[in-house]
């Protein structure tokens, strides 16, 4: 699943195509596409001009003229890139088109998606209000942040997923922050010193920037930018997907575990 860099980059390339621009026409294609919408999407949007492409962890959201963006309660269109997710500028022949939107200025913007676990919804705002602040926001509180992480009593690993504590960071980037911040996945949360919480936020800040900084992370052509580009920094991947491999720090083989479900590859010397 996308993670925050790669939704990120999506944002960034879909924002100087759309904003300014107002919606003409949607068609929704499978209905799982827009669900738990009860109104029709295209009557919901057209007319409506974009003023942002705005994101919080993993969601991403067009915010419209006339809405307070401070409102808690406005509606914006959220578009959440679920598994597989694309959103391409352009048409496109593909067989997994979801959504075609018509804009004026002749832009259209089409939702691809495989899986068919995103979706496009038009809802207010507080919808995803339970979300907690994700590390690359302005106002992310790493010390506050930190001791909420402190007062969990699930493995760390576990609780860098949890995306009411903070956003963001998928099973990819928790265990590059971990293996970064030198820290064991298994560790229990609450065992951590408030130093080494804060050490390892700033480690997931880091990673993620740098993974940014190249477009977010592509294992295949599931996850691609608007203009159909992929991410680079599966190169630079420290610890996720390494098992077996040397450590980059202690050259020590890295070993996969299974923790809360999830697929973890750690440094069983340095971590």
């Amino acid at each position: 699943m996308p993670e925050l860099p790669e939704v990120e980059s999506v944002r960034r390339g879909l924002a100087p195509h759309v904003v300014g621009r107002t919606f003409e026409s949607v068609e929704v294609l499978p209905p799982r596409s827009n669900r738990g919408q009860d109104e029709p999407l295209s009557g919901l949007l057209e007319g409506k001009e974009i003023s942002a492409v705005a994101r919080r962890g993993k969601f991403m959201w067009l915010e419209f003229v006339g809405e307070d963006a401070m409102d808690p309660h406005r509606d914006v269109l959220f578009i959440h890139l679920g598994m597989s997710g694309q959103i391409r500028i352009g048409a496109t022949e593909s067989s997994h088109l979801r959504i075609t939107a018509q804009l004026s200025g002749g832009v259209e913007v089409c939702f691809v998606d495989q899986r068919t676990f995103g979706y496009w919804l038009y809802a207010p705002w507080d919808k995803i209000a339970h979300i907690g602040i994700d590390p690359l926001e302005p106002d992310f509180d790493s010390a506050a942040t930190a001791r909420r992480l402190r007062a969990k009593r699930t493995a760390v690993k576990t609780a860098l997923l949890d995306q009411t504590l903070t956003s963001g960071i998928g099973n990819i980037y928790a265990d590059e922050s971990l293996w970064d911040a030198q820290i064991s996945p298994r560790k229990k949360a609450s065992t951590l010193r408030q130093k080494d919480a804060v050490a390892l936020l700033a480690a997931a800040q880091e990673v993620m920037t740098a993974a940014l900084k190249v477009g977010g992370t592509s294992f295949d052509s599931l996850y691609v930018n608007v203009n159909g580009e992929s991410g680079y920094f599966s190169r630079s991947l420290a610890a996720y997907g390494r098992a077996g491999q040397p450590c980059l720090r202690c050259e020590t083989p890295l070993e996969r575990c299974i923790i809360s479900g999830r697929s973890t590859h750690f440094c069983p010397h340095c971590q």
